[in-house]
């Protein structure tokens, strides 16, 4: 990794660390979580455009939204990815594991369970406005927006159910330890989706993408979301 603390002091890779950390952020958010001011902000964020480290896009909106220019986001590149990846790894590995010993395998799945009740809160909107026969779809672009690289794929009238493909997963070597994670956004994506689902590869386990069959809602039972231990995406 290019070591972005290196020409400002650390307050750059406090930053690239941020947006690794929480996702799409405005500078808003991110001057105000790190307590900069706005002209502080925008030449550390400049400077790690210029590296490659983030890019920016278009922040998603869900439902109506007001008038104005759509807010700006910064997420992190492969390369920003990358260089954090190692030692990212290391330290939530460690600090699962410090977990399970002190308080037990109960306390890391609750653990993953709060972590991902935010993506699901803020994926729902997105995924009940769809149609039931894109909501698939409607998940894997939500995922998608936020760096997962998701897919969906199949007839789900004819062939019982779609696969949603998932080509990106930013913890797989913490979740090939802690198979809870997998399982938390497993269950996760039964509820969205209102239908069983069923993790069939992850990427943790050595397979290329994580794929997650969705029943097609006519043959399924909501409420009922059987789950396969294996690597996270989210």
């Amino acid at each position: 990794m290019k070591n972005v603390g290196a020409a400002e002091g650390p307050t750059k890779g406090q930053v690239a660390r941020l947006i690794l950390e929480l996702g799409p952020s405005t500078a808003a958010t991110l001057g105000g979580r790190l307590g900069l001011t706005p002209a502080a902000i925008r030449r550390h964020l400049d400077n790690l455009l210029a590296e490659g480290l983030i890019e920016t896009r278009t922040a998603r909106t869900y439902g109506n939204r007001g008038r104005g220019r759509p807010a700006k986001v910064f997420v992190i590149t492969d390369a920003g990815r990358s260089a954090f990846e190692h030692a990212y790894d290391d330290l939530a590995t460690s600090a699962l594991r410090f977990l399970a010993e002190r308080a037990g395998q109960g306390a890391v799945a609750e653990f993953a369970r709060r972590q991902i009740a935010e993506l699901e809160e803020r994926y729902r909107p997105a995924v009940q406005a769809a149609p039931p026969a894109q909501r698939v779809k409607a998940l894997a672009d939500a995922l998608s927006a936020d760096g997962y690289a998701a897919s969906a794929s199949g007839a789900p009238a004819t062939a019982g159910g779609e696969q949603l493909c998932q080509h990106h997963c930013p913890v797989a070597h913490v979740a090939a330890q802690f198979p809870q994670l997998c399982e938390a956004e497993t269950e996760a994506f039964g509820r969205l989706l209102g239908t069983p689902v069923q993790r069939l590869a992850t990427i943790s386990h050595g397979d290329g993408i994580c794929t997650t069959h969705v029943t097609a809602p006519s043959l399924g039972h909501p409420r009922t979301h059987p789950t396969q231990s294996g690597g996270i995406s989210a």
